[in-house]
C-alpha cells in the first residue's frame, strides 16, 4: 500500500538571482580569502636550496615529531649494539628491505647479536613498522632528512653506518642540525 504522496514545490528560477545561480558570491569569497592569506598570512613553504630546512622554525616544537627520517641502531650503556637479532623488524617491514644475519655471542645479557644488519634505503618506505616492532628499542628513525648519494651501493646502510649515525651519541659522526652540539 502506497503512502500519502508528498509534493515538494521545485525552486523556481525567479527565487534565486543570476549571480547566485552562477555561484558568483562563493567565488568572490574564495578569491578574497586566498588574497588575504597570500598578502598577510604566514608562509609555511621553505625555499629549500637557498634556505635550510632546519634553520626555519615552521613547527612549534623545533621539529615535526611525526617525521620519520634516517634510520639508526642504538647502542647500550657499554657501547654495544642493543639489537638481539630477533628478526622482528625484518618480519614487520612491508618493503622487505632489512637483512639480518645473526651470530652467537657469549655476553651475560644476550645470546645473539647481528653479524650483518643492512637496510636498503632505496626500498624503504619509512613507515616506522621496524621501530614499533623492536622489543628492545634498538632501531629508531631520526628526524634527519635523507642523505644524498651518487650510487645505489651508498644507499645500502650496513651495521657500522647505522651505529655511527646516532644523533644523541656524542661518539657518533652525525651532528644533528636540529640540536647542534649533540
Amino acid at each position: 500500500m502506497a503512502g500519502p504522496a508528498t509534493t515538494h514545490a521545485p525552486e523556481t528560477p525567479s527565487q534565486t538571482g543570476i549571480g547566485e545561480r552562477l555561484f558568483l558570491p562563493s567565488v568572490v569569497k574564495g578569491l578574497l580569502s586566498t588574497l588575504r592569506h597570500m598578502m598577510f598570512g604566514e608562509s609555511f613553504t621553505v625555499e629549500y636550496p637557498e634556505e635550510s630546512v632546519y634553520a626555519v622554525n615552521k613547527f612549534p616544537n623545533d621539529e615535526n615529531r611525526r617525521f620519520r627520517g634516517e634510520h639508526i641502531l642504538v647502542k647500550d650503556d657499554q657501547g654495544r649494539e642493543k639489537c638481539v637479532a630477533c628478526m622482528l623488524c625484518s618480519a614487520a617491514c612491508p618493503a622487505v628491505c632489512i637483512t639480518i644475519v645473526p651470530e652467537e655471542v657469549d655476553w651475560e645479557d644476550r645470546d645473539r647479536r647481528p653479524k650483518v644488519f643492512e637496510i636498503d634505503m632505496l626500498r624503504c618506505i619509512y613507515c616506522g613498522f621496524c621501530e614499533e616492532a623492536c622489543p628492545c628499542d634498538a632501531i629508531r628513525l631520526t628526524p634527519a632528512f635523507y642523505q644524498v648519494s651518487r650510487t645505489r651501493e651508498e644507499k645500502v646502510y650496513d651495521k657500522e653506518k647505522l651505529l655511527n649515525d646516532d644523533p644523541d651519541d656524542p661518539r657518533g659522526k652525525y651532528q644533528s642540525p636540529i640540536h647542534p652540539g649533540k
